[in-house]
């Protein structure tokens, strides 16, 4: 699996096209996009428990764009602090705050705007207020060492140009046994030269 940014790309070009592209999700999700987004989707491919979804936002569940389900390995218990990693509208952040409750505490980091107010939205409308939505990135996460008993991701990692720097950002947020439960693509095979070249390939 390539670890590094596109042949020949800035990895400030390429935040900035993935910032783009996820603004338009977050603004238009019924958009023409060449990946599968909505509380559907989530529930009939991923597995994500549709009666629970149908208790969210829309604001939240219409823009969710993931490539799996987090929640399917070791149970989120009452009282953890856990970090969505690439939040985006917020929908994994509010499955996680309902299981965490009250005296749990959830942080969502997401590095685009638009998907962070609708994030926050979505919390306020639920009177959630073990929520923290973020600005940042899972390259420089702007959480304290050690805080976290949970993180989690959907669909992020792969995007990012630096997977080695990600995953030791995530193991220094990390309590001392604390556990990673993520849903992403993996490949097999290391990507072409022309394959790490194009930008479309790297940003959904």
């Amino acid at each position: 699996m390539a670890k590094f940014a596109p042949v020949g790309v800035a990895q400030e070009t390429l935040k900035d096209e993935i910032v783009s592209i996820y603004s338009r999700v977050a603004e238009e999700p019924g958009g023409d996009f060449h990946f599968n987004r909505g509380a559907g989707y989530a529930a009939e491919t991923l597995g994500y428990d549709a009666e629970e979804l149908a208790l969210l936002p829309t604001g939240s569940t219409s823009s969710f764009a993931g490539v799996g389900n987090p929640f399917v390995g070791e149970p989120i218990e009452e009282g953890a602090t856990v970090l969505d990693i690439g939040c985006g509208a917020g929908m994994d952040v509010l499955i996680a705050a309902r299981r965490v409750g009250p005296r749990g505490k959830v942080i969502g980091v997401d590095f685009t705007e638009s998907m962070r107010r609708r994030a926050n939205k979505s919390a306020a409308a639920l009177g959630l207020e073990n929520v923290q939505i973020l600005s940042g990135d899972a390259l420089s996460l702007p959480v304290e060492d050690e805080t976290v008993d949970v993180v989690i991701s959907n669909g992020v990692i792969n995007l990012t140009p630096n997977k080695l720097r990600a995953f030791r950002e995530i193991a220094r947020v990390l309590k001392p046994g604390g556990r990673l439960q993520i849903a992403d693509i993996v490949l097999a095979e290391d990507l072409s030269e022309r394959a790490r070249s194009d930008i479309d390939l790297w940003t959904g």
